[in-house]
This record gives C-alpha cells, structure tokens and sequence, in this order.
C-alpha cells in the first residue's frame, strides 16, 4: 500500500514546483510564481521532479518544462496522474505539437509555448488554481 501525499492545511500557503533545466528561465519562473503568492520548490531535470513529487508533500501546482534531462516533464505528469495525485499542471515547451497538446490534455494541463509572457503564466497558474467553483468554463 503506497503513502498518499498529505494535504494542505486548510488556510496554508500554496506550493508550487517548478522542473526547469534553464537556470535563467527556471529563477523567472520560480520569482513570477513568489510574487502570485507561492512557497515554490525547484528542480533542474525530470528525475529531481519525479522525486520530489514522491515525498509525502501535495503541491498546489506543478510547472514543468517538456524537455528535461533524464525524464521528460510529461512522463513525470502521467506518472502524477496514475498515482493519483491531481495537482495542477502546466507544462511548459518550445516544441509544442498535436501530440503533445492531446497528451497534456489528458492530463488536464495547460500547454504554455516559449516564449511566453510572465502575465500569461501567472493568469494560467490563478486560474488552475481557483477552486473548481470559480474557473468556471476554460
């Protein structure tokens, strides 16, 4: 029997993990997502992003680069998602196509193509992270 990740306490701040291999786009992203409000975690490959999403922690939303060292950031989400952790994702890339997109919405991803605006991220990361109630129709 596998340890579900705990979750936040009702009032705590939210969490957010960022999987980039970028240093430079990964402290852009990490630095939008403090300002919106976030305790962020970062990570710079698909392996560190795996790990990290096994600790007994349930993150508020996961932003992750699809072309990551080791594993890519989609694997890792589909991995999320078979283990039943329904964080929101976005998923970030400069290699966008039809295949990527039908398997981020499988997931319930939003695909952000680079480059992209740090307004549209920080509006991608509010709106997944409104309660159900709220997001009303994308």
């Amino acid at each position: 029997m596998s340890e579900q990740p705990a979750k936040p306490a009702e009032g705590a701040p939210r969490r957010a993990l960022v999987a980039e291999d970028d240093s430079d786009m990964r402290a852009l992203v990490v630095h939008a997502l403090r300002g919106e409000g976030f305790e962020v975690d970062d990570v710079a490959d698909g392996r560190r992003l795996w790990i990290q999403t096994l600790r007994a922690e349930v993150y508020d939303l996961v932003v992750t680069d699809l072309r990551l060292p080791v594993v890519d950031g989609l694997t890792v989400a589909e991995d999320l998602r078979a283990r039943e952790v329904h964080s929101p994702l976005i998923v970030m890339t400069a290699f966008s196509d039809e295949s990527v997109r039908r398997r981020a919405a499988r997931l319930g991803a939003v695909v952000l193509d680079k480059p992209f605006s740090i307004d549209e991220l920080c509006a991608a990361a509010r709106r997944l992270c409104q309660p159900a109630t709220q997001r009303g129709t994308p």
